[in-house]
């Protein structure tokens, strides 16, 4: 049983709407519905009542409701005084999505201890939809993202600030064939189509490429060749002449500077995203206040 499926029917039975639940929950309402069935599954029973509008528990619900809330919340507590414990007062939390972990976070941090030079940071990189739950549950201090206006992190602006502290450029790049032209390029024909190393269209990265697709005004011809979440991995498909794949442009800046990657469309077949850093309002912790006050005078 995972904790988080006790969060979604707490936030279920408060809100009595799945669709409104899930977006509480920063999370799809198939997916969200799936993880209330795989609760009731481990509970061994019917927890809501679906026939009715708005929704109701059931007399199982209603005594799960009241029984999950209080071991969470003494869970919740327990985690709180075991991390005041365990976590220095200097030490930032920081979650972040694997390409901005790898890519971006190194050097941004060398700069920041120029300026803050006894903060330390623990940094959990893991998929967007975790890393904004993390700040939800107050796991993290800071979160760190991509963000476009048709891809918006949804978080409350009267609880949660941001700055934009960088950008990212998604290009379409390919290995080079012998004349130094792209072996695959963009936007491949009827005849011949195009290889593809693809993301899944769920993943932040999938939703980049669908936004690009639709923006360029242009017919092109895919064959999707392979598929991961991880910008990382498609990257080295890529370097092994497995297709042409969209990247963080701070991901394959050696591999362009080397020759080792070109591009593989112009700039039609590009999107630009800005690299967006929240932190909860409630969230006073002195250490986070300096690094946020700095870090103010320095955005975009």
């Amino acid at each position: 049983m995972d904790i988080k499926w006790v969060e979604d029917f707490l936030s279920l039975a408060a809100m009595r709407s799945f669709s409104r639940a899930a977006e509480q929950r920063n999370v799809t309402q198939p997916a969200f519905s799936r993880r209330i069935r795989a609760l009731e599954t481990w509970v061994g029973t019917q927890l809501v009542d679906r026939s009715t509008y708005p929704l109701t528990l059931t007399a199982a619900g209603k005594l799960f409701r009241d029984s999950a809330g209080e071991s969470l919340r003494l869970l919740q507590d327990t985690r709180a005084m075991l991390h005041a414990q365990h976590t220095s007062a200097s030490t930032l939390r920081l979650s972040a999505g694997h390409s901005l972990a790898l890519n971006f976070i190194p050097d941004w941090l060398q700069q920041l201890k120029k300026s803050q030079p006894g903060i330390s940071t623990r940094v959990v990189a893991t998929d967007v939809h975790d890393s904004v739950l993390s700040l939800i549950e107050g796991d993290c201090d800071l979160l760190l993202c991509y963000h476009h206006p048709q891809l918006p992190i949804n978080l409350d602006p009267d609880q949660y600030d941001y700055l934009t502290i960088g950008t990212e450029s998604v290009l379409p790049v390919s290995l080079p064939a012998r004349s130094g032209a792209p072996a695959f390029a963009l936007p491949g024909s009827k005849g011949q189509a195009l290889e593809v190393l693809s993301y899944a269209s769920a993943s932040f990265f999938g939703r980049v490429v669908e936004l690009i697709l639709a923006g360029a005004g242009r017919d092109h011809h895919f064959s999707k060749r392979f598929e991961s979440d991880m910008a990382e991995l498609l990257k080295r498909m890529a370097l092994k002449g497995g297709g042409m794949a969209w990247l963080p442009r701070r991901s394959i800046a050696q591999e362009l500077d080397e020759g080792r990657l070109v591009r593989a469309g112009d700039h039609h077949w590009s999107l630009e995203l800005e690299i967006r850093l929240f932190r909860a309002r409630a969230n006073t912790r002195p250490a986070l206040l300096a690094i946020w006050q700095a870090l103010s005078q320095q955005a975009i």
